[in-house]
């Protein structure tokens, strides 16, 4: 059961109702996260302007994606996991193995799999890296805008999944358990 409202669309005034909108309008729909998120304008948001920073960034939407995954199944939120892997799936077209892999840091790219293992190391430390792990990350090719989004989108995923974790938000995509 839900512990946090998911708001009606068709029942939301004010900038919850334009943000709805703009939401609507770009993905035809608008899932449960937002619709929860929605409670409080100024969350949706700040998470749709990180959001839409960040997929203008050096990653790239299918790296987002791989991250979004690893920090997901660390924080063992269902919601993320589910809908980061029908994002992944079905609009960045990502192989299933990849995204799987992606779920425990690991990938056949060694410059993507530094950037999981960084953002699986920032999560398990709470952000308190040390020079070997940075170092780690800038050795296998990983420049310093890429570390610094790297950290942008463990943030944003951190926001989603104790969001959703909180409010126990109800899937909306096809269900993904978490491998713990």
């Amino acid at each position: 059961m839900t512990r946090l409202t998911a708001l009606n669309p068709e029942e939301a005034t004010g900038k919850t109702k334009d943000l709805f909108n703009a939401v609507q309008a770009k993905l035809g729909v608008v899932p449960n996260m937002m619709r929860t998120m929605g409670n409080s304008p100024a969350v949706l948001e700040g998470y749709l302007n990180l959001s839409g920073a960040l997929s203008h960034g050096k990653l790239g939407a299918k790296t987002g994606e791989l991250i979004a995954l690893a920090v997901s199944e660390s924080n063992s939120c269902d919601y993320c996991l589910a809908a980061h892997t029908y994002i992944g799936e079905k609009l960045v077209k990502a192989d299933p193995a990849v995204l799987q892999a992606a779920r425990t840091g690991n990938s056949t790219d060694a410059k993507t799999e530094a950037v999981l293992q960084f953002a699986k190391t920032l999560i398990s430390k709470n952000g308190l890296v040390n020079d070997e792990d940075v170092n780690k990350v800038k050795n296998a090719g990983v420049t310093d805008a890429e570390i610094a989004e790297t950290i942008g989108h463990v943030a944003l995923n951190i926001l989603t999944n104790y969001f959703n974790n909180t409010a126990n938000t109800e899937i909306d995509f096809p269900a993904v358990s978490s491998l713990k």
